[in-house]
């Protein structure tokens, strides 16, 4: 026989039998498992807290039996909140080691197409383009540079006896017009 035409060892529908027994199988072994996690919680939590006996207790041992459970759940959220802190630690530095990961891989450049050289493109037109020689600048809008005006450096103390007061006021404000 030819290495493209193997003989397989089973049926299809022998294969098919096969592929679904063990479907149900494992279906029936998930069941099985969940069942099992459930008792053994529920196990763990009649272990861990035992029902409240309340009847018989008085006001003062109601009042203690509360900050007695207080405290446990005190420290079960201190313990909740230090397992989150570490997660999102752990997050993070798995986030950042995922980036360097990527920065040792090196990301992948597209293949760039060849260009030729701009005056191979301007050569290949015609000889008037050879003159003008991608001379840009030229067909560029001037701008006219207009003088700025320039006030005058006068002594500041000259002018504070003349501008003192409402008067001085008045003639920066007819200057400015």
């Amino acid at each position: 026989m030819s290495e493209g035409q193997r003989k397989t060892k089973y049926p299809a529908t022998r294969r098919l039998l096969l592929k679904s027994k063990l479907l149900k199988k494992a279906s029936s072994m998930l069941v099985s498992e969940t069942e099992q996690r459930q008792t053994e919680k529920q196990r763990v939590v009649t272990e861990s807290f035992p029902p409240l006996q309340l009847s018989g207790l008085s006001v003062q041992e109601l009042q203690d039996l509360c900050k007695e459970l207080q405290k446990k759940i005190d420290l079960v959220d201190d313990a909740r909140y230090d397992m989150e802190v570490k997660v999102v630690k752990n997050e993070t530095e798995i986030q950042t080691l995922r980036q360097k990961v990527m920065g040792l891989k090196g990301v992948k450049r597209p293949s760039l197409k060849r260009v030729k050289k701009a005056d191979d493109m301007f050569g290949g037109l015609s000889d008037t383009s050879k003159l003008m020689k991608a001379d840009f600048k030229v067909n560029l809008k001037t701008r006219k540079k207009e003088e700025e005006k320039k006030e005058e450096v006068t002594d500041w103390r000259k002018n504070v006896d003349a501008m003192s007061g409402m008067d001085g006021r008045k003639k920066m404000f007819d200057a400015g017009q």
